[in-house]
């Protein structure tokens, strides 16, 4: 384990809101690891065998489709958890949960998170409210994607980025972001060069910089304050 990472709860706040008594439970089954860029988590159809609470790492829950193009519905940082499915008793998903911005995360045994969430109590409690913020999210993404221009995804998407890692540089390409967006990369290109051009972030290759997040916040659709809201009230993040 990391030194700067010795209390999981300092880093990621799904922990950080559990009693104390109640952590103490989860403790000595959880295991700080390293992840890496374009690592997968779990892939769709496999049963999962551990859960991930990211610290300050992005991991994106992408869809496949047959001809290998994806698109990313969902997208979790420190607020959350990684492997839903293994205390709803569904064990697998469909989906593919990929780390698109690698630090770490905290590793455990999916049985044994399964054994705490039946315990009851708090972390049960916190878990399902988690599922249902999840799910606005993953909602709010499917209507963002028919209503709202690639300019205003593109700085929802960057301000959920911001809000997953906590710095203002953020290494991806655009062709990476066009994938996750499910668009092309010209388009995401132009929408890029005018929030630069506006001076809300600076792009060079492979790397994003934000530069005004006020700015960014205003030019975003709806579906960003809605999903933050919604995170806030359920979870009091």
């Amino acid at each position: 384990m990391s030194p700067s990472d010795s209390d999981p709860r300092s880093i990621n706040q799904l922990l950080a809101s559990l009693p104390d008594e109640e952590y103490q439970h989860l403790a000595p089954h959880l295991e700080y690891i390293r992840l890496s860029q374009g690592q997968i988590l779990h892939d769709r159809g496999e049963v999962i065998q551990q859960v991930y609470f990211p610290t300050r790492s992005m991991i994106s829950l992408i869809s496949v489709l047959k001809d290998n193009s994806t698109t990313e519905f969902a997208m979790v940082g420190n607020e959350g958890m990684i492997g839903i499915p293994a205390f709803l008793g569904g064990k697998f998903t469909n989906s593919r949960a990929l780390v698109q911005v690698a630090e770490g995360a905290f590793k455990m045994d999916a049985e044994i998170l399964q054994r705490e969430f039946e315990r009851g109590g708090v972390l049960q409690k916190k878990l399902l409210l988690y599922t249902q913020a999840l799910l606005t999210q993953i909602g709010q993404n499917a209507v963002c994607k028919f209503h709202h221009s690639t300019e205003q995804q593109l700085a929802r998407w960057l301000l959920c980025v911001h809000d997953c890692l906590g710095r203002d540089e953020i290494f991806l390409t655009q062709q990476y972001i066009a994938d996750l967006l499910g668009t092309r990369r010209a388009t995401v290109t132009v929408a890029a060069g005018n929030l630069q051009e506006e001076g809300m972030i600076r792009y060079s290759r492979g790397k994003i910089i934000i530069l005004n997040r006020t700015a960014l916040e205003a030019t975003a659709c709806e579906c960003y304050g809605i999903v933050t809201d919604e995170f806030a009230r359920l979870l009091n993040l």
